[in-house]
């Protein structure tokens, strides 16, 4: 029957087209999906930056498919443990996940036998949010661009740190590509959480960071941090004079902390374009948006497709980054 139904599954979705914003699948073809509660979950712990963008959303999708959408956190190894029971979960479409950058596109790299594979066991269903980062040096460290930085590093190898939250996040990945792309002998101090890498930049304990734009805002306007360059492609609106890393001189230098939502795979394609087209729907809400802008944050969207496609693409970014810098988890 499970096949059976597989088949019809993907015969509407080959009469529906492709699944995109504008033309998903029409809510007839689910069937009675959804007639229970939804789950989302999330693998990571409650109110960090995984959990709380999610929640926001769930309550709005409530909205569009008349049933209660429950968050569930199932935190542990780094996003492997909720990303793994996302991967084994009944493909039926009452089971999704978020999609993270660390689970999705830089484990694969970093960590040896995760018991999941991203391409065979998970589908993509879209882009929520792309977090860039902000490059900020500490108080003490007289330098007002990112030449000025590169100059000091190549005047003082192996003398200057960046924090990060630890081995294989953003934070860290990124300094790494820095370091790469710069040519430069920088050090990287790996602490127990952002939020105490933060604290030392500001000591002036460490000499540059990485960090979310929604955590390096209050620092930066407080002046306690000085913001060289962000990570994304284009300047954000809440810091528009602080230049891109591109264009202070690293073209096509690019990071990001990001989500989406993700299925298991098998999860049949009515359902998937359903989802899509409803959360594209939310992520053109002008209070979603503004919500995610004032974080220093970019709101998604997209198809199945773009998402999958954004997914593979970090991670051959993330794999060369990785083996280039000799990075492991020992």
């Amino acid at each position: 029957m499970k096949k059976t139904f597989q088949r019809i599954a993907a015969g509407i979705a080959l009469l529906a087209g492709a699944c995109t914003a504008a033309g998903a699948a029409p809510a007839s073809d689910t069937g009675d999906w959804p007639s229970r509660p939804v789950t989302i979950v999330v693998p990571y712990a409650p109110g960090g930056f995984a959990d709380t963008r999610v929640r926001v959303i769930a309550r709005k999708l409530e909205q569009k498919l008349g049933q209660p959408v429950v968050v569930e956190n199932k935190a542990g190894a780094g996003g492997v443990v909720g990303t793994t029971f996302i991967a084994r979960a009944k493909p039926d479409g009452y089971t999704l996940g978020t999609g993270n950058l660390a689970p999705l596109s830089v484990n694969p790299s970093l960590m040896q036998d995760i018991p999941y594979d991203v391409a065979k066991d998970l589908a993509p269903v879209i882009l929520i949010e792309n977090s860039p980062l902000v490059l900020s040096v500490g108080p003490t460290v007289k330098v007002d661009s990112v030449q000025q930085l590169i100059a000091l590093a190549k005047k003082e190898p192996g003398k200057l740190t960046f924090g990060s939250s630890g081995v294989g996040g953003a934070h860290h990945l990124s300094g790494e590509m820095f370091r790469e792309a710069a040519h430069i002998d920088i050090v990287h101090v790996p602490y127990k959480g952002g939020s105490l890498a933060a604290t030392d930049l500001m000591g002036g304990h460490i000499t540059m960071m990485f960090e979310m734009g929604y955590s390096a805002l209050p620092a930066i306007q407080g002046k306690k941090i000085h913001p060289l360059a962000v990570t994304s492609a284009k300047r954000l609106a809440v810091l528009p004079n602080v230049p891109t890393m591109a264009e202070a001189g690293l073209p096509g230098f690019e990071s990001y902390n990001w989500q989406g939502i993700i299925a298991p795979a098998g999860t049949p394609a009515p359902i998937v374009a359903r989802l899509n087209r409803d959360l594209n729907d939310i992520l053109r809400d002008p209070d979603i948006v503004k919500a995610i802008n004032d974080t220093g944050s970019q709101a998604g969207g997209g198809t199945p497709e773009e998402f999958g496609a954004f997914i593979r693409s970090e991670t051959a970014k993330w794999a060369k980054v990785i083996k280039e810098g000799n990075i492991t988890l020992q």
